[in-house]
């Protein structure tokens, strides 16, 4: 009975701590899924609803400082939900089934590598920091293309606009600031490195065949920053 009393509380914070960002997802959900009702409602402005909204669950988890094993179950349930919704009608509107990009899998995939490797590390800001960078960086460039985008240029088949790319750089940088500056201070490297990571997001992002950069533009700009935080701090 004892370990009974014990195990419920250690699961009683551990609930407080995951229900915020249980919440947050379930409520970016049922945004999509409202948007979904409307007459002509574009696919694309649903995925990309739930593209940036559910990204921002990587602040809550760090600011609530979330164990790392909740975000890595979480991305293995996600990934095989978008997996079999490429075959079955799982999450319409988001998928389509046969669609021919695994954006969504790999997007779940980066989630768990980044949360299971920076969490260990004691450094979540890099996790954050890449993903904050495809949620947003990825997603508006998406939207701003689409409807701005004039200027195209195709790499590898895949048709991006000047316009798109332009919004990934502006956004991965004032992202990479704004995280720098809250972890590492008004310094010199932030900027620099800042600058950096944006032009290599940039550079990922063109390379989108099949939905791959959801996962190289994450992992990449997270290890990147990583990397040149470590090498700079010496300076």
């Amino acid at each position: 009975m004892s370990n009974i009393f014990l195990n419920l509380e250690t699961l009683y914070p551990l609930s407080l701590q995951i229900a915020p960002a249980a919440a947050w997802v379930g409520f970016i959900i049922c945004v999509a899924w409202v948007v979904s009702r409307f007459p002509h409602s574009e696919p694309e402005i649903i995925r990309k609803i739930v593209h940036i909204g559910t990204g921002n669950v990587i602040v809550i988890a760090w600011w609530l400082d979330i164990p790392p094993f909740v975000g890595i179950t979480a991305s293995i349930f996600a990934s095989i939900v978008t997996l079999l919704s490429y075959k079955f009608p799982i999450l319409p509107g988001i998928n389509s089934v046969g669609r021919h990009s695994l954006g969504t899998f790999f997007y779940a995939v980066s989630i768990g590598v980044l949360v299971a490797g920076f969490w260990h590390l004691h450094q979540p800001q890099y996790a954050v920091l890449g993903i904050m960078i495809m949620a947003w960086g990825d997603g508006l460039a998406a939207l701003i293309g689409k409807r701005f985008g004039k200027h195209k240029y195709i790499i590898f088949g895949s048709q991006k606009s000047w316009e798109g790319s332009f919004t990934v750089t502006l956004v991965s940088y004032l992202i990479c600031v704004t995280i720098l500056l809250l972890t590492q201070g008004n310094i010199w490297q932030t900027w620099i490195i800042s600058l950096i990571i944006a032009l290599i997001a940039t550079i990922l992002e063109a390379f989108s065949f099949l939905g791959v950069d959801n996962l190289t533009v994450p992992i990449g700009s997270a290890v990147c920053a990583y990397m040149l935080t470590q090498l700079l701090s010496s300076y």
